[in-house]
C-alpha cells in the first residue's frame, strides 16, 4: 500500500491517517508515503517534514517515507503549480506507485499528482475528512477526474455528514464508505499523574477549572468566537485556565495577537489565564489536565478529533453543531449555538457535570476504538485489492445523434 499526502503539517486529518497506516502495519500489510510537499508554511508556523510527529511516528515504526520535495508558503519559495510535475518528479511518483497494489490518497489534494497521465494504473482509495467539498478549490474537480477515469475504487468518510456532502456534490453514492474516527485508548485515557503533572507544568492549581482549545489557526475554527466565549467565561470563573494548542496558537502570532486584542479589550489581564501551548506532542497530557474540550469552528468539520480524544481522556466535550459533532457529543456533552454567552455558561455547565458524566465517558470507550476502525479500512482495502479497475466512464456525445 502507498499512501499519498499533501504534506506532513498539523491537523487531524494527517493524525488520523497516519494511526490507520500504523495500524494496517502491525497487521501485516506493507505501507510506504509518498509526500509532495517536504515543508511548509501553514498557520504562521514553519513546519518541516522531519519535525512533523506523523513523520516521526511511521519512520519509527519501519514505513518508508518519500518526499517530492516541494515547498509551501515560505519566504522566497518559489510557487509550485499543483496541477504541473516535473519529469523527475513523475518519475519519483511511479517508482513508488510501481511497487504498491493499491494506493491511498489523504483527502482528495494529492488526487493532482495521481491524476497526471504515464504514471501506474492502480486501484485509489481517497480518505475524505470534510463536510465542505465545494470549498476545497480545484480538489472535488480532481476526485471528479479520478472517479470518470475508474481508478478511484473507495472513498472512506471519516463522518455521515462527510457521506452526504460528497454524495450531494456529485460522488457517486456506492464509493462512498463511512468509517468513523477512532483513537487510541491506550494512549487516550483518564490519567490523574498526566493531569497534575501537566496543571504544574503551567502553575494551573489542582482544583481550577481548565478549558482546553486544540485547532491550527484557522477561519474554519472560528477563533474570535472561542476568544470572546474564553474572556466571559475567565471573567465568569475566577479560578478558571483556558489552554490553547495548535499550529499558530502562539504569542508571537500577529492574527491570534490582534484577535485576543478585540475580543478582550479592556479585559486583558485575564489572559493571564490564556495558555498559548503552539503544537504540542503530549495532546494526552493536555486533555488529561482538562475538563473541558472545546470546539467553536463555523463550517468544515467532519468528525473532530479533538472531541475524541477529549472525551476519551475524561474532558467533557462542549461543541457548536458542525458535521457529525453534534451525534458525538449527544449524551457526552453539550452542543451550542454560535453564541459566546451561550458557550461559555456551557462551559461552566460541562464543568459542573463532568463527575456525573464520568461512566457515560468509560463507557463510550468501545464506540471511538483505534480497533474498530483500523479492522474496517483493512476489510475495505483486501476487498479494493481482489477488485479489478473499473473501466473509464464514456466522454459525452458532443451532440445528439440524428
Amino acid at each position: 500500500m502507498l499512501s499519498v499526502y499533501e504534506g506532513f503539517f498539523s491537523g487531524g486529518a494527517r493524525i488520523l491517517h497516519t494511526d490507520v497506516v500504523l495500524g494496517l502495519q502491525e497487521g501485516g500489510q506493507h505501507h510506504s508515503v509518498l509526500s509532495v510537499h517536504g515543508e511548509v508554511l501553514r498557520e504562521a508556523t514553519r513546519q518541516r517534514m522531519e519535525d512533523d510527529a506523523s513523520y516521526r511516528s511511521l519512520t519509527a515504526a519501519g514505513v518508508e517515507v518519500g518526499t517530492l520535495g516541494r515547498t509551501f508558503g515560505l519566504p522566497g519559495a518559489l510557487a509550485s503549480d499543483p496541477t504541473r510535475f516535473t519529469g523527475p518528479e513523475l518519475a519519483t511518483t511511479a517508482r513508488a506507485m510501481a511497487g504498491a497494489d493499491v494506493i491511498l490518497s489523504l483527502k482528495e489534494q494529492p488526487l493532482g499528482l495521481l491524476n497526471q497521465a504515464g504514471l501506474p494504473r492502480r486501484p485509489v482509495v481517497v480518505g475524505l475528512h470534510r463536510s465542505d467539498p465545494e470549498n476545497q478549490g480545484a480538489a472535488l474537480g480532481e476526485l471528479k477526474a479520478a472517479i470518470a477515469d475508474g481508478t478511484v475504487a473507495a472513498c472512506v468518510c471519516c463522518a455521515e455528514s462527510t457521506r452526504a456532502a460528497y454524495e450531494a456534490a456529485g460522488v457517486p453514492a456506492e464509493l462512498l464508505h463511512v468509517i468513523p474516527n477512532g483513537v487510541d485508548l491506550l494512549r487516550f485515557r483518564p490519567d490523574p499523574a498526566r493531569r497534575v503533572q501537566l496543571r504544574a507544568a503551567l502553575g494551573i492549581p489542582d482544583t481550577a477549572p481548565v478549558v482546553v482549545f486544540a485547532a491550527r489557526y484557522d477561519a474554519m475554527k472560528n477563533v474570535p468566537l472561542f476568544l470572546r466565549a474564553a474572556r466571559r467565561w475567565l471573567r465568569h470563573e475566577p479560578d478558571g485556565h483556558v489552554l490553547m494548542c495548535g499550529a499558530g496558537m502562539t504569542e508571537d502570532q500577529p492574527g491570534l495577537c490582534a484577535d485576543i486584542g478585540t475580543a478582550f479589550g479592556d479585559d486583558l489581564r485575564l489572559t493571564g489565564r490564556l495558555h498559548r501551548l503552539g503544537v504540542r506532542r503530549d495532546m494526552e497530557s493536555l486533555y488529561a489536565a482538562a475538563d473541558v474540550v472545546a470546539l467553536t469552528s463555523a463550517w468544515g468539520e467532519a468528525a473532530p478529533l479533538c472531541l475524541i480524544e477529549g472525551m476519551m481522556c475524561g474532558a467533557v466535550p462542549v461543541s457548536t453543531d458542525v458535521g457529525d459533532s453534534a451525534a458525538i457529543v449527544a449524551g457526552h456533552g453539550f452542543v451550542t449555538p454560535p453564541d459566546p454567552v451561550a458557550i461559555a455558561r456551557a462551559w461552566s455547565d460541562a464543568v459542573a457535570a463532568r463527575p456525573g458524566l464520568e461512566p457515560v465517558l468509560a463507557r463510550s470507550r468501545e464506540r471511538f476504538s483505534r480497533t474498530r476502525m483500523i479492522a474496517s479500512y483493512g476489510a475495505l482495502l483486501d476487498r479494493v485489492h481482489t477488485e479489478p479497475i473499473r473501466p473509464s466512464l464514456p466522454e459525452p456525445p458532443l451532440s445528439e445523434p440524428l
